[in-house]
C-alpha cells in the first residue's frame, strides 16, 4: 500500500472530524450534525450518476480497480532498472544478443521482457521502437481514462452539493411559519454543500491527480526501457548505455548511477 495516499486521506478526514468536534465544544455528538442521509444521496448518488453519463459503462465499472491502483505503492526503482539493463548490455556485448534469451523468463518487468524478446528475435530496430511506443501510447490512454473519471467526479461533486443545498433551502422557505426550526433546517441544508466540497477535495481530485502522476512516472520508465533496449540492440558499450539512461534521472539520483557507470568503464 502507498503510505502517502493512505496517510494523506486519514490526515484530511481526521483534521476535519477533529475540527468539527472542537467547534462543537469538544462534544463527539457534534458529528451528528454532519449526518444527513438525503444530502449524502444527492451528492454521492448524483456525482456517480453524472460521471457515468460522461463515460462508457465498462470504463466506469473499473473504478474499484482504479482506486486500488492509486493505493498501491509503486515498487519500480528506476536506478535498479537502469542497472539491470546495463547488465544485459554487458552480457550481449560479451556473448551476443542470443544469450539474453536465457534471461527472459527471469525479467520481472513485463515491458522490458517484451523488448528483450523483440531484439532476441531479430526484429528491426525501427519496428522495435514502433511496437513499444504504440504499447506505451495505449497504456497512457487507459491511464488517462482512469484519471479523467475521478476528475469528472471532482467537478460534479461540489455542484451536486449546491443542488442539495438549494433543495434544502426551498424546503426551509416552504416552512417559514415555524420559526423555531429555521436554524436547524438551514444548517441541514448546507450539509450537502459540505459533502460535495469534502468529497471533491479529499477523495475524487486527489485520487485523480495521483493516477496522473503514476501514469507519468510509468511512461518515463518505459521511455528509459525503450532507449535501453535499442542501445543494447545497437551494440553500444554498457558504460555509454548507462550514461545515456542516467540522463533521464533527476540530478539527486544521478550520483549513485554515475559511480556504477564508472565501474563499468573500468571493467570494459
Amino acid at each position: 500500500m502507498d503510505l502517502a495516499t493512505i496517510v494523506g486521506l486519514l490526515l484530511a478526514v481526521g483534521a476535519i472530524i477533529t475540527s468539527c468536534i472542537i467547534e462543537g465544544d469538544g462534544q463527539v455528538s457534534a458529528l451528528l450534525g454532519l449526518m444527513n442521509g438525503s444530502a449524502a444521496l444527492i451528492v454521492f448518488g448524483g456525482t456517480i450518476g453524472a460521471t457515468m453519463v460522461c463515460m462508457r459503462l465498462k470504463d466506469f465499472m473499473n473504478i474499484g480497480k482504479f482506486v486500488g491502483k492509486a493505493m498501491k505503492e509503486d515498487t519500480m526503482d528506476i536506478t535498479e532498472l537502469i542497472g539491470e539493463m546495463v547488465r544485459y548490455a554487458e552480457m550481449a556485448r560479451k556473448e551476443g544478443l542470443l544469450t539474453l534469451e536465457e534471461m527472459i523468463a527471469n525479467v520481472k518487468n513485463d515491458f522490458l521482457r517484451k523488448g528483450i524478446q523483440l531484439i532476441v528475435d531479430g526484429t528491426d530496430p525501427t519496428l522495435v521502437r514502433e511496437i513499444l511506443e504504440i504499447e506505451t501510447g495505449y497504456m497512457e490512454e487507459r491511464h488517462k481514462t482512469a484519471a479523467n473519471l475521478f476528475q469528472l467526479a471532482g467537478g460534479f461533486s461540489p455542484t451536486m452539493g449546491i443542488v442539495g443545498t438549494v433543495m434544502g433551502l426551498i424546503n426551509v422557505l416552504a416552512h417559514m411559519s415555524d420559526a423555531a426550526s429555521l436554524g436547524p433546517a438551514i444548517s441541514t441544508a448546507f450539509t450537502a454543500t459540505f459533502y460535495g466540497i469534502f468529497a471533491a477535495n479529499v477523495f475524487w481530485l486527489p485520487i485523480g491527480n495521483k493516477l496522473k502522476a503514476s501514469s507519468k512516472e510509468e511512461s518515463a520508465a518505459r521511455q528509459i526501457i525503450i532507449e535501453g533496449i535499442l542501445s543494447i540492440q545497437a551494440g553500444e558499450h554498457p558504460r555509454v548505455i548507462g550514461e545515456k539512461l542516467t540522463s533521464f534521472l533527476p540530478p539527486s539520483k544521478r550520483m549513485g548511477q554515475a559511480k556504477a557507470n564508472e565501474a563499468l568503464g573500468a571493467r570494459g
